[in-house]
C-alpha cells in the first residue's frame, strides 16, 4: 500500500482509497492475523468504478410564463448506473401537481399561481445525488404575500417594514393594516385601520398611537388583478414618554397567521420615510378556535356547521371563513360571519374540484388559531362558479355607470319606438282623411 499514493489502512483494518481510479479495480482479500498466526483469508470482494450522475442538460436560471399556459423545463443527466430524475418545489408541503415527461422534463400544465417559486431537479444513482435549481415566475396573477414583516416601536408610533413578494407581473402597491389590542374594548368589535403606502416604499411610519397599548400590524399587497393574502400578523407596543414597552401578563411570545378582517379606510394619517430597523418582539393573545367544523352537501351548496370556541376572554364578535382549492393558498371567503351563527352556506363551488375550509374566531380584537380543516370534493356535483369566484372586470363605480348607461339607452330606445309608432298612426290617419275628402269631391 505504501507504493500507492493516498492509500492507507485504518486501525480497524479498512482500506482507505483517497482517489478512485483504475488502480483500485480488482479483487481484494483480507487476512487477519496475530502472534498466534491466522485463520485464513476472507472471501474475495470486487471493486468496480461507477460514474456519479452528471447533468447533460440543465434548466435555465429563470422562467417566466403566463398563468394557465404550459411550461416545460428540461433536465437530463447521465451516470453509471443511469440516474433517476426527480423534481420537487422548494418549500412545498405534500405532493405537487407537477408532471415529468419521458425526457425527465418538468411539465406544468396548466400553470397555476401556487407553482411560482424555486424548483429543484435531482439526479440520483447508487453512487451519488446531484441537484440543480431554477426559478419559475407565474405572470398574470394577484400579488404574493409580503414576508419578513417587522415592527420597530417608537414614541407614540411604530415603523413597519417588510420584503415584497412577487408582484404577479404587474405593478403592486401596499397598505398597512393595524388595530389596538385592549382587554376591555369599548365595543364588541374593533375595526382594522388601513394606511396606503407611497409607491415604491417598503416601510411606513404609523403615528398617533396610544402609549403602552398592544397593536396588531399586517401588510397587504394589491395589483390590477386584486389583492394577495395578508401577511403574518405582528404585535408590538409603542413607547410612551419616559416609559418602556409593557406587555400584559397574559400575553405570550408568538406570531399569528395571515387572516385579517377589514372594514375601515380612513385617510389623513401622516406618513414618512424612516429607515426600517430590526424587528421588535411579537406577542399573541390566546383564544380558543372554533370547534368541530363539519360539512354537508345540500341542493343549494355546501353547509358548514361548527361549535363556538370553548374559551373567550371577551364577547365573541364574529368569524371569518377561509378556503383553499386544490392544495393552493388559503384565501378569505367570508370575513363577517356574526358571532351568534354556527353555520354558513357556501354556494357556487366549481365542479370537479377539491376544497378545504377552516374558521377563525374574533373576540374584540383578539384572533383565534384556525379550526380543524374539512375537505369537500365537488366531483359529480351539479355546481357552477358563483360571482365571488369570478374576477371583477370593472371597479364597482365604473360597473354602476355602465349599468346605468345601458338602462338609459334601453329607456331611450323604448320611447323612440313609441314615438315612431304614434307618428306613423297620425300620418296614416291624415292619409285616410285626405282620401275620404277626395272621394267625396268626386261624387259631387
Amino acid at each position: 500500500l505504501s507504493q500507492l499514493p493516498g492509500w492507507s489502512v485504518r486501525p480497524d483494518g479498512s482500506i482507505v482509497v483517497a482517489t478512485g481510479n483504475d488502480d483500485a479495480l480488482g479483487l481484494y482479500r483480507c487476512t487477519p492475523y496475530n502472534s498466534y498466526g491466522t485463520a485464513g483469508e476472507s472471501r474475495p470482494t470486487r471493486v468496480l468504478l461507477k460514474d456519479p450522475p452528471a447533468f447533460t442538460l440543465r434548466p435555465k436560471e429563470e422562467y417566466f410564463q403566463e398563468v394557465g399556459r404550459e411550461l416545460v423545463i428540461p433536465c437530463a443527466a447521465y451516470g453509471d448506473p443511469p440516474p433517476t430524475i426527480t423534481w420537487v418545489k422548494v418549500g412545498s408541503v405534500g405532493k405537487s401537481s407537477a408532471q415529468v415527461d419521458g425526457n425527465s422534463s418538468l411539465v406544468l400544465h396548466p400553470l397555476i399561481k401556487e407553482q411560482h417559486g424555486v424548483w429543484e431537479c435531482t439526479a440520483t444513482n447508487q453512487v451519488a445525488s446531484v441537484t440543480t435549481a431554477t426559478s419559475v415566475h407565474v405572470l398574470g396573477t394577484s400579488p404574493h404575500a409580503v414576508t419578513n414583516v417587522s415592527v420597530l416601536p417608537l414614541l407614540l408610533a411604530a415603523n413597519i417594514s417588510w420584503e415584497p413578494g412577487f408582484d404577479g407581473g404587474y405593478f403592486q402597491r401596499f397598505s398597512v393594516w393595524y388595530t389596538p389590542l385592549v382587554r376591555h374594548p369599548p365595543r364588541a368589535h374593533h375595526d382594522w385601520v388601513s394606511l396606503s403606502v407611497p409607491a415604491g416604499a417598503q416601510h411606513l411610519l404609523v403615528e398617533n398611537l396610544q402609549p403602552d397599548t398592544s397593536y396588531q400590524f399586517s401588510v397587504l399587497a394589491q395589483n390590477k388583478l386584486g389583492s394577495g393574502p395578508f401577511s403574518q400578523i405582528v404585535t408590538s407596543v409603542p413607547r410612551g414618554e419616559g416609559s418602556s414597552p409593557k406587555h400584559p401578563p397574559e400575553l405570550s411570545e408568538r406570531c399569528h397567521s395571515h387572516l385579517v378582517p377589514a372594514s375601515a379606510f380612513p385617510s389623513g394619517f401622516p406618513v414618512t420615510t424612516v429607515p426600517p430597523e430590526p424587528p421588535a418582539m411579537t406577542v399573541h393573545v390566546f383564544l380558543s378556535p372554533p370547534r368541530a367544523l363539519r360539512a354537508n352537501e345540500t341542493l343549494r351548496g355546501v353547509l358548514l356547521r361548527w361549535d363556538p370556541p370553548a374559551r373567550a376572554s371577551v364577547a365573541l364578535s364574529g368569524y371569518a371563513l377561509e378556503l383553499r382549492q386544490d392544495k393552493g393558498g388559503w384565501e378569505v371567503l367570508e370575513r363577517s360571519i356574526p358571532g351568534t351563527d354556527t353555520q354558513v352556506l357556501v354556494p357556487g363551488l366549481i365542479k370537479d374540484a377539491f376544497y378545504e375550509f377552516r374558521l377563525v374566531a374574533f373576540a374584540g380584537s383578539y384572533i383565534s388559531d384556525p379550526s380543524n380543516t374539512v375537505n369537500v370534493s365537488t366531483a359529480g356535483m351539479e355546481v357552477y362558479p358563483s360571482r365571488t369566484q369570478l374576477p371583477e372586470l370593472l371597479p364597482q363605480p365604473v360597473l354602476a355607470g355602465v349599468i346605468g348607461g345601458i338602462c338609459f339607452l334601453s329607456v331611450a330606445v323604448i320611447f323612440s319606438t313609441m314615438a315612431a309608432c304614434i307618428m306613423n298612426r297620425r300620418r296614416a290617419a291624415r292619409v285616410r282623411k285626405r282620401r275620404q275628402g277626395t272621394s267625396r269631391a268626386g261624387d259631387r
